[in-house]
């Protein structure tokens, strides 16, 4: 059975909708006392407990509708590995959503997922920058993807801190690869993406602030395996170069990757509970979560557009996206630190 446009937007407003009804469901589940909740901790921005069993209501939905197209003869065998992959990292860190789960027992689970990966022909086996390609020996290309897998895993788990953050990242990022794979002629890579946009959208209605539901441990990793395989799998296709793919999800990747080399840099220990994130350095200082995510989103649409926009730049211009994005991070930094100036200036 042929993947045409009417059965796309199908199976996309089906998880948009499944999400929503899981969402719903799950938020009154929580609020009679039954399900996960996230009690406030030395990194929480929220005062109260909160059902954290929301990522169910996205996995629901990325899943259900997949699942009908390979009932239907339409599949592809990265799908399959990607939902081997996502098994043993959603079940053990919903196990942690429920108790606390060693950090050895979920470590050993994104490793074996990215084994996984990795046997489903997803691999880092390359660095292709504009106007320039260096592939990697077979070894090095084994133990990059073992790291980029693992890193994007717990990244997003790192990020998933404030209400609407991780979802909207979510929606934005997967919609960039959607519409890269369209463009490209992926159909199913395009709707399996569109999907996980579709479905973090509807768990949105729960998390939007103020927040009835959080993602959990379980939405997190899940996200972020997704995010690992996705542009793993769209690179392998030749759809865009990796860093694309990176582009598309630089407000995370950025703001986790460098709050991580300075929480080194000051010899921290990083598996510690911390709130040094740039968006929960805004809200310390007095930003509301509404606020900080009205700021947050634009940029995450600009560098969606941006990811959807580059592999048809010439690499010159590849460079300048580059170089402009920097900037802009750079300016965001600034910015932070400027805000929580401000704010410690102000009389108490």
């Amino acid at each position: 059975m042929p993947l045409d446009m009417p059965l796309s937007a199908a199976a996309a407003l089906a998880s948009f909708l499944l999400s929503v009804s899981a969402t719903r469901w799950l938020v009154s589940h929580g609020a009679a006392g039954r399900g996960p909740l996230d009690y406030p901790n030395a990194r929480s921005l929220h005062s109260t407990p909160v059902p954290r069993s929301g990522g169910l209501a996205v996995l629901l939905g990325v899943g259900a509708p997949l699942v009908v197209l390979v009932a239907l003869g339409i599949f592809a065998p990265e799908l399959g590995w990607i939902a081997a992959a996502v098994l043993p990292v959603a079940g053990i860190a919903f196990l942690d959503d429920l108790g606390e789960v060693s950090r050895r027992l979920r470590l050993l689970a994104q490793i074996g997922a990215a084994f996984l990966l990795i046997g489903g022909g997803l691999r880092w086996a390359l660095l292709d920058l504009p106007g320039w390609v260096l592939v990697f020996p077979g070894w090095v290309a084994l133990v990059l993807t073992l790291v980029y897998v693992v890193w994007l895993i717990n990244l997003y788990n790192f990020m998933d801190g404030m209400d609407g953050f991780a979802a909207g990242m979510a929606l934005f990022g997967f919609s960039a690869l959607a519409v890269l794979g369209w463009s490209g002629g992926a159909t199913l890579f395009a709707l399996a993406s569109a999907c996980v946009a579709a479905a973090s959208a509807g768990f949105l209605t729960g998390n939007f602030p103020p927040a009835r539901i959080f993602l959990g441990d379980a939405g997190s990793s899940s996200l972020g395996l997704f995010v690992a395989a996705f542009s793993l799998w769209g690179a392998h296709l030749g759809l865009f170069p990796l860093w694309s793919a990176w582009l598309a999800f630089s407000p995370f990747i950025l703001d986790a990757t460098w709050t991580l080399l300075a929480r080194l840099a000051r010899r921290e220990r990083i598996w510690e509970p911390h709130r040094q994130h740039h968006y929960q350095r805004l809200v310390l200082a007095g930003w509301s979560h509404r606020r900080t995510l009205l700021h947050a989103y634009p940029i995450m649409a600009a560098a969606a557009a941006c990811a959807v926009a580059s592999p048809r730049l010439p690499p010159h211009e590849q460079w300048l996206l580059i170089g402009a994005w920097a900037m802009i991070y750079a300016l965001i930094h600034l910015k932070v630190r400027l805000v929580e100036r401000i704010a410690s200036a102000e009389p108490s």
